[in-house]
């Protein structure tokens, strides 16, 4: 046979009506919330319904699909969209055990998918936005926050876990009532499957999914390389993401410090600087300047400080300071130390070179500052001829200062690190929620293939291998159709073991088949040679005629008997009965050592020629002894040795060569005793007529219990009418 090549496919008209449905249904919710303004989000009913019906992944697709569409229209839409697969993880989890059953059962469900998924999308707004002053939950947060000591964070969460379970509860309802209408053969359509083979029953996918394993699954060693590999490469990916932005971030920031300072530099008099540190405020122009500086400075919410500094040995000298929120500005002339940041770059300061940004997070504050020095020419006179254009007094970042031009002091803008920290921690949540949305779908999608792919297929080869049947002809034959009939076309390395699978039962059908022939060829040349040796010493003794193969028959009736009466069943195997049957016929090869004188002598016996008589069971054991130690392991010969040993044994030990008694006969020859008797009470000898049926049917009743067996007995009555039939069967013709 060949493997049957044909893929079984999902059907993409029902899986696809599933996937724009819930899309639809989680768009429609989302629009229906918004413009009734309720205070609920009804943007993941689809989202449920479709894991609900067609498992993990529809509603994954669903889930995050709808974020993605909704990014059209709101672009942070796309960070929630790990809210989304999250319920949908929870819904399909659910259905799968039965909680959309019945209507007490869904609570389950209702309740982790509010609290939980609740908890972490309140998490991910407080790091995306901080607390809400707008939005479904703002006002229940904000009243949360003033009537508790929960203080923001906790009053966040708290008001988006609320709003979060009455949402779920409505959509898990709308889910279960469309669970509970639509009919089970139509749910069966909506099954996101991928077979790459015959699609199992129901009893062989759970035997497929539940197959013994020695340490790990299959689908455990995928997860084990395919989660830290994910991992790896997410949390890579972020630190890398994260570090450029915030390089950048830093740059951005520097470069805007660097603007601002620049533009400073062109509204201050450089030539005015001494007569501002010695007169202050009362200088002319002096109070316009402040003025503009003070106006740059609110230009950026990131700014936190303008002012204007002489360095000089003993310190920084103010020049300018603009008032900081809740601080007093410092007066011109006053001397401030250098701060710890600034000690290595006190002899650049002091050369009035340019210097690169210093963080430093002292008692000022988390800033970043940017020191751009003003300059006037060397030979500087009050002739305001000769003095410097304003843009002359500029210099751009790393410029080195001709050296006809004197710093006569510089312009320092302080920008706020907290504020940059804080959008660092808002991309990183945004990376987050993005990597382990994406990880959650791919990680369903990976597993999907993976299932329908690799461990599918290979539990199916393993399931059929390891049930091949060699005990007949008809469960080979059916064994081998089922490998054929898997169908498994993966078109890798699971395709090409399952070929060479199917191949190889192909080549043990037909190899056991092989077996079987030869073996029922050897039973059958076995069996005639018993019964040609069994011939040879009953053709010495003109008396027996047939009674070898008439005691095969009675053994073999008498067994089916007991196996119907219930009698010593358990040691009735077929391979018991077997053996039984085909040694019969050599339960009396030892008469082959009595004398012709004595086996065919028409009188009654002496006791002499009785006892030679009685030896024909002890050699004949030892004949058949002598077989055995030739061929060990043939099974028939060990019974055949009982037979010949323990034939003329009796119940209550009054028999002969041992004198056994009970069950210590062996059962063989418990069931031989029976059939050798009754055959010679029945058959014609030369010293005697054959014996009534009725007669020789009441002897052995009679016999019950002290020659024979009186169970073995009652499957003898039983038999009856089997024993007459073969009893008349083997009369001579008259």
């Amino acid at each position: 046979m060949e493997a049957v090549r044909k893929t079984i496919k999902i059907k993409p008209g029902w899986v696809a009506g599933l996937l724009l449905g819930g899309i639809a249904l989680n768009t429609a919710g989302a629009q229906i919330a918004a413009a009734t303004g309720i205070v609920l989000y009804l943007d993941s009913v689809g989202t449920v319904i479709a894991a609900a019906l067609g498992g993990f992944l529809p509603g994954v697709l669903v889930g995050f699909i709808t974020n993605l569409i909704k990014t059209l229209t709101d672009a942070p839409s796309i960070y929630y969209g790990v809210i989304n697969v999250l319920i949908a993880i929870f819904a399909a989890f659910f259905a799968r055990r039965g909680f959309f059953n019945s209507l007490p059962r869904l609570i389950v469900p209702i309740l982790s998918t509010g609290l939980i998924v609740g908890a972490a999308s309140s998490v991910l707004t407080w790091y995306l936005y901080g607390f809400a002053t707008e939005g479904i939950t703002a006002e229940l947060a904000a009243s949360i926050n003033e009537h508790s000591f929960l203080g923001h964070f906790g009053s966040q969460i708290a008001a988006d876990v609320s709003i979060d379970l009455c949402d779920k509860a409505i959509t898990f309802l709308i889910a279960f009532i469309a669970f509970k209408l639509i009919p089970e053969r139509i749910q069966d359509n909506f099954i996101m499957t991928y077979w790459q083979q015959k699609p199992l029953s129901g009893n062989m996918l759970k035997t497929a999914h539940t197959s013994s394993i020695r340490k790990l699954s299959l689908r455990a060693k995928i997860l084990l390389v395919l989660i830290p590999s994910m991992t790896i490469i997410a949390i890579s990916a972020t630190l890398i993401s994260y570090q450029i932005y915030v390089n950048n971030s830093r740059d951005d920031q520097a470069a805007l410090a660097y603007t601002i300072a620049q533009v400073a530099v062109n509204d201050i008099d450089a030539t005015m600087i001494d007569e501002y540190l010695e007169n202050g405020k009362a200088a002319p122009g002096y109070n316009e300047t402040l003025d503009q500086l003070k106006g740059l400075m609110k230009s950026s919410d990131d700014i936190e400080y303008i002012y204007v500094y002489r360095m000089l040995e003993d310190g920084c000298h103010v020049v300018f300071d603009t008032d900081p929120e809740g601080g007093e500005a410092s007066e011109p002339g006053y001397i401030l130390p250098y701060s710890y940041g600034f000690i290595e770059h006190k002899n650049e300061l002091l050369e009035g070179e340019p210097i690169d940004p210093v963080i430093t997070d002292d008692e000022y504050g988390w800033l970043m500052s940017v020191y751009v020095p003003v300059y006037v020419d060397s030979d500087f006179s009050d002739d305001t001829d000769n003095i410097s254009e304003n843009k002359d007094n500029i210099l751009e970042d790393g410029d080195i200062p001709d050296s006809n031009k004197k710093c006569v002091c510089y312009v320092c803008v302080d920008i706020s690190m907290d504020s940059l920290q804080s959008s660092a921690y808002t991309f990183l949540a945004k990376l987050f929620s993005l990597f382990f949305g994406l990880f959650i779908v791919i990680l369903v999608v990976g597993l999907w293939l993976t299932e329908y792919h690799i461990i599918l297929p290979t539990n199916s080869i393993s399931y059929s291998v390891s049930h091949f049947a060699h005990d007949s002809k008809d469960a080979m034959e059916e064994h081998v159709r089922a490998i054929h009939e898997l169908g498994i076309v993966t078109g890798d390395e699971v395709e090409n073991l399952y070929l060479a699978v199917s191949k190889m039962a192909d080549d043990d059908l037909a190899y056991m088949l092989d077996i079987q022939k030869k073996n029922a060829t050897i039973m059958q040349m076995q069996s005639g040679l018993i019964m040609i040796l069994a011939d040879i010493v009953e053709s010495r003794d003109k008396c027996t005629g047939d009674h070898v193969r008439k005691t095969a028959e009675y053994t073999g009736i008498i067994m089916k008997h007991m196996k119907k009466l219930d009698i010593y069943s358990e040691d009735l195997t077929d391979e018991f009965v077997e053996n039984v049957y085909n040694s019969a016929p050599l339960h009396d090869v030892g008469k082959i050592h009595v004398s012709d004188a004595i086996l065919n002598k028409p009188g009654k016996l002496d006791d002499d020629e009785y006892a030679i008589m009685k030896e024909h069971t002890t050699v004949g054991a030892e004949i058949i002894e002598r077989a055995i130690e030739l061929v060990p392991d043939t099974g028939y010969l060990h019974e055949a040795r009982n037979l010949a040993l323990y034939h003329h044994e009796k119940w209550d030990g009054s028999g002969y060569p041992m004198g056994l008694s009970g069950e210590n006969i062996p059962l063989s020859a418990r069931i031989m005793a029976i059939a050798d008797v009754f055959d010679a009470l029945v058959s014609k000898r030369s010293y005697k007529d054959g014996m009534p049926f009725e007669k020789a049917m009441s002897i052995i009743r009679e016999g019950a219990g002290s020659h024979f067996d009186a169970e073995i007995v009652k499957a003898f009555e039983d038999a009856e009418d089997e024993v007459r039939e073969v009893a008349e069967s083997f009369k001579p013709e008259a």
